[in-house]
């Protein structure tokens, strides 16, 4: 596992999940482009990767035009002289029930979410594919995208969209050799932290203590430390044959998903590392890896239309 001599852009990489991912990223060896849309928390995220020992510089700006998007992909050309991972992580809420979501708590969620995550993989693959060595592009889904939650008619619509966008992107890039694959992370974030039900896992992951073993085991919810080595292992070599996949990860537990249920899941004491799924997720992916772009059973023979001239 090592990244040495890649790029990678993460967007909402200030704090939170994407900081944890540009982290592992640059500890890989990946110089990385973290964004956020304060200048100051950006900055601070690109000096604690510094003080590690990773290589980042930061854009500010937010996710959803394409102005940005650009901007990101020409930030990692102009520094670091080419572009191999893309990780779309910026997100926002506006969460209220269906008959009080205004068009713009809908629409700034869909188009930070959503849109944001097309802009940005429609640029990162016009480079990708014009350096005609591969790439890594990894979405940051969420189970209200896949179950739907109380509240988050415009953030679920989004989430379950990206999905979709992930197994079209998954057809359209094989040929270049760029996989996309999205991720279903469950962690203790600033999102989940308003929710009654995770109190207690988020209250001992801000203290520092362990997080009680029916959160991190039985229903696979830990830090962000526990996503970030499956998305430093998707952006490695070792995922060459992974794509179009959505794969959930917390605490001990990683699964493949299958709308709207998981249809494998595998266990892990202390959590995945991207050593750990490089040793066992291929497996898992082999026996239960959803098919890509097999929509349709072959057609029996008398319902074959001759070939167009």
């Amino acid at each position: 596992m090592s990244l040495e001599g890649k790029v990678a852009i993460v967007t909402g990489s200030g704090r939170g999940l994407g900081l944890a991912y540009a982290t592992e990223l640059a500890r890989q060896g990946a110089s990385v482009v973290v964004n956020d849309v304060d200048e100051q928390i950006a900055a601070d995220a690109v000096a604690a990767i510094e003080a590690a020992g990773g290589t980042a510089v930061a854009v500010v700006a937010p996710v959803g035009p394409t102005e940005t998007a650009k901007r990101l992909v020409d930030t990692a050309i102009e520094k670091f002289g080419r572009l191999d991972i893309l990780v779309t992580n910026a997100g926002v809420l506006r969460d209220t029930v269906l008959w009080k979501m205004s068009d713009d708590d809908f629409d700034t969620v869909i188009g930070v979410h959503l849109r944001g995550t097309f802009t940005c993989v429609r640029e990162a693959a016009i480079r990708m594919r014009e350096q005609a060595e591969g790439g890594r592009i990894i979405c940051i889904g969420s189970p209200t995208g896949q179950r739907g939650t109380f509240g988050q008619t415009n953030y679920a619509a989004a989430k379950a969209g990206i999905v979709g966008m992930v197994r079209t992107w998954a057809l359209e890039l094989k040929r270049a050799g760029i996989t996309a694959n999205a991720v279903v992370p469950v962690a203790a974030t600033g999102m989940t932290a308003t929710v009654p039900y995770f109190a207690a896992a988020v209250e001992a992951d801000r203290a520092g203590e362990p997080m009680p073993p029916f959160f991190r085991h039985d229903l696979g919810f830990g830090t962000s430390d526990d996503v970030a080595g499956l998305i430093s292992y998707l952006a490695s070599d070792a995922s060459t044959d992974i794509t179009g996949q959505v794969i959930g990860i917390g605490g001990d537990r990683v699964q493949i998903w299958s709308h709207p249920e998981a249809v494998a899941t595998a266990y892990h004491d202390g959590g995945w590392s991207a050593d750990d799924l490089a040793a066992e997720f291929p497996a898992l992916i082999a026996e239960h890896g959803q098919s890509v772009g097999e929509t349709f059973p072959p057609l029996p023979d008398e319902f074959q239309r001759p070939a167009q001239p």
